[in-house]
């Protein structure tokens, strides 16, 4: 580990010689990489540097005390070594962490899609549900929520709803949400009062850059179409409402949420782009071991993850065994708990195999 640490800190300097280097400054392109990836290593250079550090007044501190002191010295002298030892430890297991190979989507926005699924009205209630947990979570993380397009239910909720949230990091925190939610709860139209199931998916997608995914414009079928509102009214007589077809993956995305053509072209390829992404990622993904994959899941959209029970005011992540007896706060947007067990077991589990 100490050989790998030392080999970041010396690629750290020589980052910082290049960042100085004229011939870099005046390349937009190498001076934006280079930049990223000196601030990427800069947390575990500092850990390391504060490590070499303790190390050494660790060891001075050891040698004091074969010298001749009082015994209040030697006290002191041991309260130090033992505080250094400590600080010591802590610093390794953080390297440990932080040498973890990094998720290379992390920093992205994130384009949510959230579908009611099997319980009819009922779901798309719970859909509207947790798209407004997400807008909560977003707003506490100081993220920005754009919706690309919904398609309201007439009870209330949503049919399907999907948006993009601009953060930093907010990939790394919201990928945790791919797959089947559960809840169970008296509907407000049952007047038994008995339990009812219903499901809603939830796909996390990374934003894609142009440079990521290379979409061929030839490649893509554009279809225009007149804006609707709910039950199929006409809202709109012109015909702003897109719809992208990519030919070669099959993969259809339409936008109406915007009054212009052209922004709902763009908002419509941010979504496929997103989309032909994470389908290369999922063919390449099938290509590895199984037992490569995460501890919290595949990320299948199919795989239940998490049941919301009202009657008990509990939330239950299946993938980790969590329970939370919050729900009301977690429907809030007070994900952070859940959120933060995710991020350690996926590091959990990357320390293993990193052993193995």
């Amino acid at each position: 580990m100490l050989e790998k640490l030392q080999s970041i800190e010396d690629r750290y300097d020589k980052l910082n010689e290049m960042l100085s280097d004229p011939e870099v400054i005046n390349d937009s392109k190498k001076l934006r990489e280079y930049s990223k990836e000196q601030a990427d290593l800069q947390e575990i250079v500092e850990k390391y540097r504060r490590y070499k550090e303790v190390k050494d007044e660790l060891a001075d501190a050891k040698a004091m005390l074969d010298d001749q002191l009082d015994d209040d010295m030697q006290d002191m002298v041991k309260d130090e070594i033992s505080e250094l030892t400590s600080e010591q430890e802590e610093l390794e297991e953080t390297m440990k962490i932080l040498l973890i190979p990094k998720d290379p989507n992390d920093e992205k926005n994130v384009i949510m899609e959230v579908r009611g699924a099997a319980g009819g009205d009922e779901a798309a209630l719970f859909a509207g549900d947790l798209y407004r947990m997400y807008s909560r979570y977003a707003e506490s993380q100081g993220w920005k929520i754009d919706v690309i397009e919904s398609h309201e239910s007439d009870v209330g909720g949503f049919k399907e709803v999907i948006f993009m949230v601009n953060g930093n990091g907010a990939y790394s925190k919201l990928k945790f949400e791919n797959g089947a939610h559960r809840v169970q709860r008296v509907p407000e139209t049952e007047s038994g009062g008995r339990i009812h199931t219903s499901t809603a998916t939830v796909a996390a997608l990374p934003e894609a850059e142009e440079v990521e995914v290379d979409i061929n414009e030839k490649d893509i079928r554009v279809d225009t179409f007149a804006s609707s509102g709910p039950g199929g009214q006409s809202v709109n007589t012109t015909m702003s409402a897109v719809r992208l077809t990519h030919e070669p993956t099959g993969i259809v995305v339409s936008c109406q949420d915007e009054k212009s053509q052209i922004k709902n072209k763009e908002k419509a390829m941010k979504v496929l782009r997103a989309r032909v992404y994470e389908k290369f990622q999922q063919e390449a993904q099938a290509e590895l071991d199984e037992t490569r994959k995460s501890a919290v899941g595949s990320g299948d959209r199919s795989e239940r993850i998490r049941t919301y029970n009202f009657p008990q005011n509990r939330v239950t992540d299946h993938r980790i065994g969590l329970t939370i007896q919050k729900l009301d706060q977690i429907l809030e947007g007070k994900l952070n708990e859940i959120t933060e067990a995710l991020i350690i077991e996926e590091q959990t589990k990357r320390l293993e195999e990193i052993g193995d």
